[in-house]
């Protein structure tokens, strides 16, 4: 089934949960006081090197605030836009499942019962190594009773490139993740980053490619955001690397939607930052502007979700 519409030839995840719920769905971003295997040297240090000292968690909830507070007073400003709606929390900054069982029931649980009649699910943005069989298991049995999503980080399917970023995580291990959690009915999303130093339309589309070969129900599109105090910023200062454009990355973007398996969720189109902390490339500020110049290219051109996709066999991971 797809949730195609004139305006948008694509899964969009609006019209997703419109179909499915009858109504607008609402994330609510928390923070849950979490780190990340490659930030505290359990893997690495210092984080993916574009991840920002907030964990690529700027609006998430107040990190002072408990969950419960959190979700309120997002909420609250969710409730002025978008009077009726339902809401998900989403537990965002760093690696929301590096934690033991014990905390992550805890805390998952707070953030499902605050408005328990009109929240619908939960969704968890993690890493593919953080994944293990307990917390599948434990995740199989939650997705029982509610909603679950696990969004994970591929970023790219380059593995030299993820090399570059210090992503600190191989294609397998991403693989052996995604195997858990489908084994146990989890919608998982994947994370990708377009305008990654040294990669070219190629690589935007064997990492699509890696995706339509797998067991994915959402993708999330995000281009490369040079923040004040990241390791890429510091790189791109000595070393400058081709920034994309607005019009590259439409045209990139679009490409890869037209490349995707017609049954994926589309998740996001462009990512954001504060102004503040933002470096390069400053389009990326005008966020909706981006998304409708997307939607105006692909209409333009004729193109919709999946009209290039063409099932094949691809072995993107290495056997460490």
């Amino acid at each position: 089934m797809n949730y195609f519409t004139k305006d948008k030839p694509y899964n969009s995840l609006n019209e997703y949960y419109k179909r499915t719920y009858g109504k607008k769905v609402a994330k609510i971003p928390l923070n849950g006081w979490f780190t990340c295997p490659n930030r505290d040297g359990t893997k690495g240090v210092g984080g993916c090197t574009f991840c920002s000292k907030q964990g690529s968690g700027e609006f998430a909830g107040d990190i002072r605030k408990n969950i419960r507070d959190q979700f309120l007073e997002v909420k609250n400003v969710m409730e002025a836009k978008w009077p009726d709606t339902l809401y998900m929390p989403y537990f965002q900054a760093y690696t929301n499942t590096y934690a033991k069982l014990d905390y992550l029931k805890e805390i998952y649980d707070e953030a499902l019962n605050v408005i328990p009649e009109k929240t619908i699910g939960i969704s968890i943005a993690t890493r593919g190594d953080c994944i293990t069989e307990e917390i599948a298991e434990y995740l199989g049995e939650l997705n029982k009773k509610t909603h679950v999503q696990v969004e994970l980080g591929l970023q790219t399917a380059n593995e030299a490139t993820s090399k570059r970023i210090n992503r600190c995580m191989t294609n397998y291990e991403f693989i052996k993740a995604l195997t858990l959690l489908r084994n146990q009915n989890i919608e998982v999303i994947a994370h990708i980053i377009n305008g990654l130093p040294g990669e070219t339309i190629d690589d935007n589309l064997n990492t699509i490619d890696f995706i339509n070969s797998r067991d994915i129900q959402g993708i999330k599109f995000h281009s490369l955001l040079l923040l004040k105090d990241t390791a890429i910023a510091d790189e791109y200062e000595k070393n400058p690397f081709h920034i994309l454009t607005k019009e590259e990355y439409v045209e990139i973007t679009a490409l890869q939607i037209a490349h995707l398996r017609d049954d994926i969720i589309i998740h996001r189109l462009a990512a954001d930052a504060k102004a503040d902390d933002l470096i390069e490339p400053k389009w990326t500020i005008r966020k909706l502007t981006v998304m409708n110049d997307i939607d105006k290219f692909m209409r333009k051109n004729n193109m919709h979700q999946g009209m290039f996709y063409k099932p094949s066999i691809s072995e993107y991971f290495s056997e460490e």
